[in-house]
């Protein structure tokens, strides 16, 4: 049995609580790009949710400021959403798509025939070839359902610049 602190129980989390969730997030996207288990953007996205949803361990939803203000982005989160709570897919906010981009190794943001990324949706998927058993996913896995038992159901991530 898992006790938690008061901060948990209450909602808030430390700040090192969070840095070690954001350390784990980059560590899962790092080991997971070489291995091809990484979809960008979208409409990719939802097509890969579409065809194979069981097999997507993390949705990661990804905003700047300027974001917030886009009524056809914040509708599509809201299906993605709510399509990952009815498959059990985990989903975190994150707030800093530059860093996320960087992580992704289109440190512009850019794609390999000069396009913009779409990073505003990011899907994590299991290997086909073994059981993936990866100590950061299994943090980011347990933040997430701590966050559900506090009723933060997408709880956002702050990626801090490097």
């Amino acid at each position: 049995m898992y006790n938690m602190t008061f901060e948990e129980l209450s909602g808030d989390y430390s700040q090192e609580r969070m840095d070690t969730v954001a350390k784990a997030l980059e560590e899962v996207l790092t080991s997971a790009l070489p291995q091809g288990c990484i979809t960008v953007g979208v409409y990719e996205a939802a097509k890969s949710l579409n065809v194979d949803p069981d097999n997507v361990v993390l949705c990661i939803l990804a905003t700047d400021e300027d974001d917030v203000k886009d009524v056809a982005l914040q509708i599509h989160f809201t299906l993605i959403q709510a399509f990952c709570c009815e498959n059990d897919i985990n989903i975190l906010r994150v707030n800093n798509t530059h860093r996320l981009a960087e992580i992704l190794g289109g440190g512009g943001g850019k794609q390999s025939g000069g396009e913009p990324m779409d990073l505003h949706c990011v899907l994590v998927t299991s290997p086909h070839s073994t059981s993936w058993k990866d100590p950061a996913l299994s943090k980011l896995n347990r933040f997430c359902r701590e966050s559900r038992c506090m009723d933060q159901w997408v709880p956002i991530i702050n990626l801090p610049e490097r």
